[in-house]
């Protein structure tokens, strides 16, 4: 195929074809979840029980006639939902601007003329030319190359870049990624030498990046130590208080016969019980740990997955170190029962 390809006379697709096949498959974008609106953020804030436990704290003491107690807690309410909220709506705007930012040009071949156009506007069939320092748009079979390699560290964890080849066959079935000599790129893929000619085999969802995110997609977001521990405190501490009330009001009842002052003395025993700083230390605290990883360009979507990442004792990453810089040297050998360090 590479013999009989010559880039000055490709035609490529017709705008008309790309249009109507744009129409067909989709945009060439990565499944991703709806970024969360400002309601969505603050009902997860509301529900809780913390903050259902200020609330509720709240409410009886200005039943009570507890104004102060009532303000001072209703306050706190406020504290809590402003702080959570204004951390996660910050870090929902910066993951919406990288989005954008994140959605590569490409360079294809229309109508006989080489275009630049958006990355989510590829589709297949489309001729991409590709060159040193371009993010391959889409899977796809290459028709020409020179000396074109591929960094494929997103799909495969290998840092090391692959050596590509064009492909002798009319129509190779695409091959997982990795290894060298193979006449495949892949989407989200970096070109870091060489130059050459492709043709997009699948966009969007049916990349190989395509199903890594949806994939993702499916996993479902589990609660924390810290909140289950939290739900299992209030939830014990709920029980308390109602018992203490519910031992008081009868107590007082049956002794001194003033059914309407009992139940009043039950509910401010049981108010006693529950500890209505909890909420606002522990939200101020993860809130302080967001920030402050904020500092050095880690983002957090949800600020109890700050307590998880603190409980966080051995970090696991693969030979290639591709999580940490795309560098890796050995420091220490372990082997026969002895442990050598190396010298820098």
């Amino acid at each position: 195929m590479a013999e009989n390809f010559d880039i000055r006379i490709a035609g490529g697709l017709t705008e008309a074809e790309a249009a109507k096949l744009l129409k067909e498959v989709g945009y060439n974008e990565l499944p991703s979840a709806k970024p969360r609106s400002a309601f969505a953020i603050a009902f997860e804030v509301v529900k809780e029980p913390m903050f259902l436990l200020l609330v509720a704290g709240g409410l009886v003491y200005f039943l009570l006639g507890d104004l102060q107690e009532a303000l001072i807690l209703m306050g706190s309410v406020l504290i809590v939902m402003g702080i959570t909220f204004y951390q996660e709506r910050k870090t929902e705007r910066a993951l919406e601007a990288l989005r954008d930012l994140s959605s590569p040009r490409a360079l294809v071949i229309r109508d006989g003329e080489q275009r630049r156009i958006a990355g989510r506007d590829v589709v297949p069939g489309d001729l991409i030319v590709l060159a040193e320092g371009d993010r391959v748009p889409a899977d796809a079979v290459l028709l020409s190359c020179t000396n074109l390699s591929a960094d494929e560290s997103l799909l495969t964890g290998e840092s090391v870049s692959v050596r590509k080849v064009c492909s002798e066959a009319d129509s190779p079935v695409m091959a997982r990624p990795g290894g060298d000599d193979l006449p495949f790129v892949y989407s989200g893929s970096l070109v870091v030498q060489g130059q050459g000619v492709a043709v997009a085999r699948a966009t969007g969802i049916n990349t190989e990046i395509g199903k890594i995110g949806r994939a993702l997609q499916q996993v479902k977001s589990e609660e924390t130590a810290l909140q289950k521990e939290t739900n299992l405190l209030v939830r014990n501490l709920a029980l308390l208080g109602l018992g203490l009330c519910l031992l008081v009001v009868v107590a007082y009842g049956l002794t001194r016969g003033d059914w309407l002052q009992g139940i009043l003395a039950g509910i401010t025993t049981a108010m006693a019980v529950l500890p209505e700083e909890f909420p606002v230390v522990l939200t101020v605290f993860l809130a302080l740990g967001a920030w402050r990883i904020s500092q050095n360009n880690v983002l957090t979507r949800r600020v109890p997955a700050v307590e998880t990442l603190g409980s966080a004792t051995v970090l696991c990453t693969d030979k290639t170190g591709t999580l940490t810089l795309n560098r890796m040297k050995v420091k220490k050998i372990f082997a026969n029962g002895e442990s050598v360090e190396l010298d820098d």
